[in-house]
């Protein structure tokens, strides 16, 4: 006689995992503020007129947080599980793009939440 077989819905599965990030390892979840996927950042290249030249005034390590201003005074809160706040201190030039979530320190791009 066999066992049954525990089946899982993909839902609860889902809600089970958890990113990599929160464990101190390197994202393993595309979403929001996490590991910047390959077709994010080449839909983000391929619209080189959306992005924006930003300065960072807030950038908090411990928690990802930035707080960006643009050349034309508009501020945008964002969040990156993967170091932006590091690489880019209170004062940094960077690049934004709002509508893909991308913000660019010089070469390196990161994912970012925006609120």
């Amino acid at each position: 006689m066999s066992t049954p077989l525990n089946h899982l819905s993909p839902l609860s599965v889902r809600e089970r995992s958890a990113c990599m990030c929160r464990h101190g390892f390197a994202c393993s979840s595309f979403e929001a503020g996490h590991a910047l996927h390959l077709i994010q950042a080449r839909i983000a290249s391929a619209t080189r007129s959306e992005w924006v030249d930003a300065v960072v005034e807030h950038a908090d390590a411990a928690t990802g947080d930035l707080v960006v201003r643009t050349l034309d005074g508009a501020a945008h809160v964002a969040w990156n599980a993967a170091g932006a706040a590091l690489e880019a201190p209170a004062g940094t030039p960077i690049a934004l793009h709002v509508r893909y979530g991308v913000l660019a320190v010089g070469r390196t791009q990161f994912n970012v939440a925006l609120c």
